[in-house]
């Protein structure tokens, strides 16, 4: 115990000063701050052993994260197997399907049909009952970390339910619990916030200010059955704190910080992204280097890269350990539709730009809709179009309204009147596989399932942890039957939030049928990356001059390796290349090529040429 104790008073001391010095700035309270440290002790000794045996061995490995091996899958529990248990129970497809980082979408304790999707909590330390327990949990954790898979969990830091056992003693008036909250006898106040805070959901859920019952107002930036936390109240981050040390003592390993860039208000600003954020971020990068420094911090910042490159902090007092790439994937989305990468090369030239140690987690498709954040003062000066014109071409694309297109997919918060909608549906969906299906055109199957291949080898070329959402690995199909359930039908996100299909599952090793080509396809690809060094976290990355607007090139270089990686946007066959001397392979299909200047690309298709480097002087001859 006395070793274990100078572990604890070890990690501490190295950050103490700093800690100190951050949590005193911000609250200006000793006893808070006394309360703070030893909270965190408590937890530390909550802690079990086999979980400070995994904090020792990241400890050693601090990079572990950042191998190109690691795969991720996110999921929602009772749509993928049920409960907690019967996960559990699936852990072998997982593992078939590669996956070694889990991420279970949010399953505490949440109101029937004022969850919004699970994140509006009332409990942080209580699963939803039909789930399971936290007991369940805890055990589908030390599974996972048997067979060698991280758990991700959510962790939502904004608001709590109006259910949340603090809103109702705010509610009743209990002393201590108001001020957890932004309560406010009459408009005034809000009202001037509402003067330069924008509007979240301005169609589903106006306003950032609900009126109770009582007469009270109360701070709901998100739903009005989701209150907002006061993080200017020592107790509410020692809380917290103390909830997301719970979760991480259950054996979670990476936490979600969602919505992050909301978290402290103040009066005039326009409440995001404020530097005591980033203050509060440090404080638990540090909080989780000193009690279990096996767990990351995942930063839900779902803005364009100069907001989000902020939250990893810096070398010498880093925030986040790992953020949402949102911006490449929406202007992935975008290429799709136009078949032009110039932004996205310029996307991709912005990400590459930025330091190796930054380590994004990307993804094609999340739980959440698709909104085009994309850079419309760029694309207004280079192709003339007009973001409001833009946005509704490419939802009308994507919705298989406009002419030529077999995408299906459903709007979510539309607002004709701004023409500011968002995009929902399944990556099959989204390629034109469903389309394709119902009518029988096995021209149309083969072209989509290639659409769907090329743009999961499109993700897995880009540095970071590739995620892949529950079902994409069988190409799962839109869920219409949402409309028929009265706690979902006015959320259009369920049509990608639906039961995963076993009975695509089951096709996944015919290579036959497109469940095959595409589970298999993956795996694939997903085996080459983990082998290939050019992947690795720390390789040298740019774009290239492939030679044709429809043709993205990514080089990749690690050490005397080099890869290009070609991926044709558009519906046609495209020749395009990049100006490279020398023999490369193309590592999916194998085929050897002397000149990769003019490589002849299918429709929607993809190749990764890695150089030879086994004939070095034929390469200096030239």
């Amino acid at each position: 115990m006395k070793y274990a104790k100078t572990e604890f008073t070890r990690r501490l001391a190295r950050h103490y000063d700093e800690l100190k010095w951050l949590y005193l700035e911000l609250y200006r309270d000793e006893g808070a701050f006394s309360y703070f440290t030893g909270m965190l002790e408590r937890c530390w000794k909550d802690r079990k052993q086999a979980l400070r045996n995994q904090d020792a061995k990241r400890e050693a490995d601090p990079d572990w994260y950042r191998r190109p091996d690691l795969l991720g899958m996110m999921l929602y529990v009772d749509a993928f197997a049920g409960n907690l248990r019967g996960v559990k129970e699936k852990l072998g497809y997982l593992q078939e399907c590669g996956v070694n980082y889990l991420h279970l979408m949010p399953l505490l304790d949440t109101p029937r049909g004022r969850s919004d999707g699970g994140y509006a909590v009332s409990d942080f330390r209580a699963v939803r009952p039909d789930l399971g327990t936290m007991e369940d949990l805890e055990k589908l954790a030390d599974a996972c970390r048997r067979q060698g898979i991280s758990l991700c969990l959510d962790f939502v830091m904004n608001h709590t339910s109006e259910d949340h056992e603090w809103a109702k003693k705010a509610r009743s008036g209990e002393p201590g619990y108001r001020e957890r909250y932004f309560f406010y006898d009459s408009w005034d106040i809000p009202r001037e916030f509402e003067k330069s805070v924008p509007q979240v959901f301005p169609t589903t859920a106006p306003g950032s200010f609900t009126q109770l019952e009582d007469g009270q107002i109360v701070m709901t930036n998100f739903y009005p059955y989701q209150w907002d936390l006061n993080y200017a109240n020592p107790a509410v981050f020692n809380d917290m704190t103390e909830n997301l040390l719970f979760l991480a003592n259950r054996g979670i390993d990476v936490i979600r910080l969602d919505a992050i860039p909301y978290i402290w208000k103040e009066l005039g600003t326009d409440c995001r992204n404020l530097p005591q954020v980033h203050t509060l971020a440090r404080l638990l990068r540090m909080v989780c280097e000193i009690v279990c420094p096996g767990v990351l911090l995942l930063g839900e910042v779902v803005m364009e890269p100069a907001k989000v490159a902020p939250y990893f902090g810096t070398p010498e007092k880093p925030e986040c350990h790992m953020l949402y790439n949102v911006t490449t994937m929406a202007t992935t989305w975008h290429t799709l539709a136009t078949g032009d990468v110039s932004l996205l090369q310029r996307q991709m030239e912005a990400v590459c730009a930025l330091p190796r140690d930054f380590l994004f987690l990307n993804y094609l498709r999340c739980h959440d809709d698709i909104g085009w954040g994309l850079d419309y003062p760029w694309l207004a000066q280079n192709s003339g179009a007009g973001e409001v014109a833009h946005k509704r071409y490419l939802n009308d694309w994507f919705t298989g309204k406009f002419p030529g297109s077999d995408a299906r997919g459903e709007l979510y918060n539309d607002d004709p009147r701004l023409g500011d909608a968002r995009l929902c549906g399944t990556t099959a969906s989204l390629c034109g596989l469903e389309t394709a299906e119902y009518e029988g055109d096995p021209f149309k199957r083969e072209r989509a399932a290639a659409c769907d291949l090329t743009l999961h080898a499109w993700m897995l070329s880009q540095s970071g942890i590739p995620v892949i959402y529950s079902g994409d690995e069988v190409g799962r199909f839109n869920d219409y039957t949402y409309h028929d359930d009265p706690d979902k039908r006015d959320d259009s996100r369920y049509i990608h939030r639906g039961a995963f299909q076993w009975d695509l599952a089951d096709g996944r090793k015919d290579p036959d049928t497109y469940q095959g080509r595409l589970f298999q396809g993956l795996r694939r690809l997903e085996s080459i990356r983990g082998s290939e060094p050019c992947f690795d976290a720390q390789a040298d990355v740019r774009v290239e001059d492939s030679g044709d607007s429809r043709v993205l090139a990514l080089c990749r270089r690690m050490g005397d390796r080099e890869l290009i990686c070609l991926f044709n946007f558009s519906n046609q066959f495209v020749r395009a290349g990049a100006d490279r001397p020398g023999r490369y392979t193309e590592l999916m299909y194998g085929t050897r090529y002397d000149d990769i200047r003019r490589v002849e690309l299918w429709p929607n298709g993809f190749a990764w040429l890695l150089r030879d480097t086994e004939h070095p002087e034929k390469e200096a001859s030239q």
